[in-house]
């Protein structure tokens, strides 16, 4: 079980690390202030994030925090490819946002009933922060998915595309049966099937519209070390001030 309990927690805390890192990059960037702010924030939760799910698997016997998230390379992360992608315009950031923090939103719900107990209480607090990113989605989602030709054109256009990717958030484990039997997590199908109903029940009050879930094909490959270009530059970048000073702090 341990190695079950382990590739969860990498998973896990990947997404978070390199989601934050690429909507940090909004700082200073932003359409609004507003949004400068909005996603800069969202960053610093989701880094501090994956700080803590690092810091329990360290307690698992994994090396410490700062050595795993800057000294592997890209084939050696288990986050799924939907978040390496590079930000593009707004509404690819928002759909991303939207899609990725519904299905986190809904994880860390389901983790509070974890019979790892390290990892209910951390999900019990994470679920307290994912309230406000996940009603943050929502609310532009609804606006802009419902107000001029230009913006709906523009979400759904991202929504097409991001779709493939969002659903290999779901990449099953090898070991996942043995996260189930033990009773750590109820699985990623059962994760998915709560993701679809949200996003549906989001996407119906808006002028959006999904694509047939029986026909879009999910992209796999992340949970596996297997990603896109994108992802080792990223690491590059993260790992810059790591390299130099060893002994900064996050």
């Amino acid at each position: 079980m341990s190695i079950a309990l382990k590739e969860l927690l990498y998973k896990m805390a990947d997404d978070q690390l390199i989601l934050g890192h690429r909507n940090s990059e909004w700082t200073g960037m932003g359409p609004l202030l507003e949004e400068d702010i909005a996603f800069s924030s969202m960053a610093q939760d989701k880094v501090g994030q994956s700080l803590a799910l690092y810091t329990l698997l360290n307690q698992l016997g994994e090396s410490d925090p700062d050595t795993i998230a800057f000294t592997r390379n890209a084939n050696q992360f288990h986050n799924c490819v939907l978040v390496e992608l590079p930000n593009q315009e707004y509404d690819f950031s928002l759909i991303r946002h939207f899609l990725f923090d519904t299905a986190e939103a809904l994880r860390f719900e389901m983790l509070t009933r974890s019979s790892y107990e390290p990892l209910a209480q951390l999900a019990t607090k994470i679920r307290g922060e994912l309230r406000y990113h996940t009603l943050h989605a929502n609310t532009w989602i609804k606006q802009l998915g419902s107000a001029t030709p230009e913006s709906i054109g523009r979400l759904q256009k991202s929504l097409d595309y991001a779709i493939p990717y969002a659903l290999g958030i779901f990449e099953a484990s090898p070991h996942e049966d043995d996260l189930i039997k033990s009773g750590v997590f109820e699985g990623e199908q059962k994760l998915k099937e709560k993701w679809m109903a949200k996003v549906e029940s989001i996407i119906t009050q808006t002028s959006l519209h999904l694509p047939d879930w029986n026909l879009a094909q999910p992209l796999f490959g992340g949970r596996q070390g297997k990603h896109s270009e994108h992802l080792q530059p990223l690491l590059d970048e993260m790992s810059e001030v790591f390299k130099i000073d060893p002994t900064a702090e996050w």
